[in-house]
């Protein structure tokens, strides 16, 4: 029995020695990998080690947001691959692994038969595929040269910005704009009227993120976009200056500055502006009531808007050690808009004799101060991606809008009529905190956790003073001047996991939030338990959902895909759509918010396919979308008049019943040859609605569709000739038709001063049809309009660098500082 012992300790003795053989042992396999052009760590490159023995036994990782990878293997001989999407493989074969091999900085290049290619790739659009986004890197596009970063969107695929600056994503407006990953000051707080004041050459990329993971919000049920600014990767002081002057008055000086060490990086983004927008309107009305004594009512309104304003970006990046930094960032913006717009209307009989024209003119001045302060902390804990992040930011926006409305008959007499002054005032305060932890675990799989809370605060006063007859004093109106306080918090908790398996790679995720919404409206005059018109102005709600993602790709190859998204999504009320107080811009079209308001939620799903050649690239998918709750606007009659007589038309945002979306998009980018490159897209898409209010069926079912078209050629010269198209098909909804709408813009640049500058020359809506055109019936009134935001434009620029390349093509594929914690990808 002692011997059998003996023989048993023995043999475990024995075992242990063996197991701690260097013969037996695992050894690890490690290196960098970054882009040959500028050292641009590359995250996300795939390592593939497989065993020369036996072809089955494969094994591997990817690199993290540093570049860096780990993989662990047993003694053998193998060969080692190192891929990068749209860049040139890296081999080793048959290497003997018998102790850890350090592979150092790995440089993949760009795989282009020669440098003639790559500069075509550099400055044209491109795009990656993740798991839960699309990345359009903007490129060089002639036609944004001294245009806003609201132009450049139109620019990009999925992505449609309206006539009056509304953006929609797959033909819908409820999207979410991130700056950086973020909410934040630079976009508005949701409105995108800040977006029409950045330069576009603040724009290093754009995500377009139609199958949000859990890491982002949950707000926008059509999805987000994610403006990613940029950030300089090259060691030294570098940037670039542009002046451009336009005609209708549009000009500007922006800059890009850039110093890097290697211990600090410091960058701005500075633009200044004098811009003037003229535009127009009209609307022709019919009111079918028998007791309206003037059933024909033409209003033509003509708008002159001055934009005046200057913006700044200031951070600085300071790098703790070699996994950590700290970056702080200061923005502000200032602007001074003065805008007149003048209505001029024009009353009918039935027999179409005129019967009164009057004249209306609003003078508009808008002061608007907006500042925002963040830091960001990143710790790259160890080489094997475990990661944290921090985050906290502090915006405040004020806004100071003063109208002085005057109005006059012209006929049948002429007659000045009492005029109005209208100050508003609105503050806009908004906290962020944020932290977010990323776990790897083992070679291909992820773990994420994080919270993030949002706190926003907006304040409005309106103070309406009407003039006492024609005595030129004013009095306050104290039934209508009131204090709207705001209040939306959302505290949020996520989590979520990835792993590959094979040529499988999927994401799934979980995402809490909790919604307080709260209004307060207070005045002299006004009972805060009564009704404004039909519609309490006092609410305090509070909401909780969850918020499942699941995101999957199946890799056919190298450079092909095809990718399922699944997410669930929750639209919020905005403050303007709450305040229950109307617009005054026109006596007899009002536009009211709903302080009933609920949000909305929709369920989503996309199935995508990617392919890429070497001069095509291929993005398609089939996207359905079911909303519930969902926002529609409603135009009815309010059952009041003007002093004239005239029926006040009130438009309001209310809750429907659902809202169903359906489509399919294409994209296709092909460059071929080095003096043409092509690139178009189409979306078709069809909504069903479904809904009563007061009465009445909402009922709707339309189909439309939107495409785009892009051509730059390289001329005799080493001119650039630049042409994009656009074109969105008709669409309808249950009230509303709204016809077709085309524009085209030409751009033309070349390089001087041995390509240190570029001039460019570029306009803006060549023949002037950018118009909304409309029609909307309904039991009381026909109305028929047409807006046009922006009139052609004519812009000459001139941009100068300094120890800057031309080509930027290593920011295209600089690693995303701004991401919202770590990202997994297969």
């Amino acid at each position: 029995m002692k011997f059998k012992f003996a023989f048993a300790l023995l043999f475990l003795f024995s075992t242990f020695l063996f197991a701690q053989s260097p013969e037996s042992n695992t050894f690890k396999i490690s290196g960098k990998v970054v882009d040959k052009q500028g050292g641009v760590p590359l995250e996300y490159a795939t390592i593939t080690v497989t065993n020369t023995q036996d072809a089955q036994d494969v094994t591997g990782g990817i690199t993290d947001p540093s570049g860096n990878f780990t993989v662990e293997v047993p003694n053998g001989a193998y060969n080692i691959t190192i891929e990068y999407i749209s860049f040139a493989p890296y081999k080793i074969n048959n290497r003997r692994i018998f102790k850890d091999l350090d592979l150092g900085t790995v440089t993949l290049e760009f795989a282009a038969s020669d440098l003639e290619e790559v500069t075509v790739v550099a400055q044209t659009t491109t795009v990656d595929v993740r798991l839960d986004k699309k990345i359009y890197n903007i490129g060089k596009d002639l036609t944004t040269s001294g245009s806003t970063v609201s132009d450049a969107l139109n620019n990009v695929p999925s992505v449609t910005v309206d006539v009056e600056g509304a953006i929609s994503l797959r033909g819908n407006e409820n999207v979410r704009i991130l700056i950086n990953g973020k909410p934040s000051a630079i976009a508005g707080f949701g409105s995108t009227d800040a977006l029409r004041q950045l330069p576009a050459e603040a724009i290093e990329r754009v995500e377009v993120i139609t199958s949000p993971s859990a890491r982002y919000d949950a707000e926008g049920t059509a999805g987000i976009l994610n403006i990613i600014l940029r950030k300089e990767k090259t060691l030294g002081l570098n940037g670039s200056i542009q002046a451009n002057l336009g005609y209708p008055i549009n000009s500007g000086v922006s800059s890009n500055i850039n110093l890097r060490t290697d211990k600090f990086n410091i960058f701005n983004t500075t633009g200044i502006r004098y811009r003037n927008s003229p535009g127009n309107a009209f609307f022709n009305n019919e009111y079918l009531s028998p007791n309206v004594d003037n059933p024909f009512v033409i209003e033509d309104r003509a708008y002159d808007r001055l934009d005046k304003g200057f913006n700044t970006n200031l951070g600085v990046e300071y790098y703790l050690t070699d996994k950590s930094s700290l970056t702080a960032t200061g923005f502000l913006r200032i602007g001074n808009d003065e805008d007149v717009t003048t209505n001029t209307t024009r009353e009918f009989n039935d027999a179409r004799e005129i019967q009164e024209h009057t004249v209306r003119e609003e003078f508009e001045t808008e002061e608007d101060n907006s500042y925002q302060v963040s830091l960001n902390y990143i710790n790259n804990i160890n080489d094997e991606g475990q990661k944290l992040t921090a985050d906290f930011q502090y915006d405040v926006d004020k806004e100071t809008e003063r109208s002085l409305i005057q109005e006059r008959r012209e006929f049948p007499n002429i007659t000045r009529l009492p005029s109005e002054d209208i100050i508003t005032e609105e503050e806009e305060k908004e906290y962020l905190l944020q932290a977010d932890y990323v776990l790897p675990i083992g070679e291909n799989a992820q773990f994420e956790a994080g919270y993030r809370g949002n706190f926003e605060n907006t304040v409005t006063d309106y103070a309406l003073n009407e003039e006492n007859g024609l005595s030129g004093d004013f009095i306050r109106n104290d039934s209508l001047s009131n204090v709207f306080d705001y209040t939306q918090n959302v505290h949020a908790l996520y989590t979520q996991y990835g792993n590959k398996f094979g040529k499988f790679n999927f994401l799934l995720g979980l995402r809490l939030e909790s919604t307080r919404l709260k209004g307060e409206v207070t005045g002299e005059n006004i009972d805060n338990n009564a009704p404004q018109g039909d519609l309490n102005i006092n609410f305090d709600k509070d909401y909780v959902g969850l918020f499942p993602t699941v995101n999957i790709i199946y890799e056919f190859g190298e450079n092909e895909n095809l990718s399922l998204g699944y997410n669930r999504r929750i639209n919020r009320p905005r403050s303007w759509f709450i305040n229950p107080f109307p617009s005054r811009s026109s006596e007899a079209n009002v536009f009211q918010g709903n302080p009933d308001l609920d949000p909305a939620y929709a369920n989503a799903f996309d199935l995508g396919y990617l392919r890429k050649w070497d001069k095509l690239t291929l993005t398609s998918s089939v996207y359905y979308q079911r909303e519930t709750n969902s926002f529609e606007r409603v135009q009815e009659d309010t059952g009041q008049e003007t002093s004239n007589g005239i029926p006040i038309i009130r438009t309001l945002p209310i809750n429907l019943s659902t809202n169903e979306r359906y489509g399919f998009e294409a994209g296709v980018l092909y460059n071929p040859a080095n003096w043409l490159r092509l690139n178009g897209s189409f979306n078709f898409f069809g909504f069903k609605t479904e809904g009563d209010f007061n009465g009445i069926s909402y009922d709707t079912q339309n189909t439309s569709w939107f495409g785009r078209f892009s051509s730059k050629v390289t001329l005799p010269g080493s001119v650039d000739w630049q042409t994009n198209a656009f074109y969105r098909g008709p669409t309808e909804n249950s009230q509303t038709k709204s016809e077709g709408l085309l524009s085209v813009d030409l751009a033309f640049s070349k390089d001087i001063m041995d390509e240190m500058a570029t001039i460019a020359f570029n306009v803006s809506d060549v023949f002037n049809s950018r118009k909304r055109r409309s029609i909307t019936e309904t039991d009381t009134f026909i109305s028929d309009n047409e807006f046009q935001w922006r009139e052609r434009q004519f812009t000459l620029s001139l941009t100068y660098r300094f120890n800057q390349k031309k080509d930027r093509r290593s920011q295209q594929r600089q690693e995303d500082d701004y991401d919202e914690g770590g990202e997994f990808q297969g």
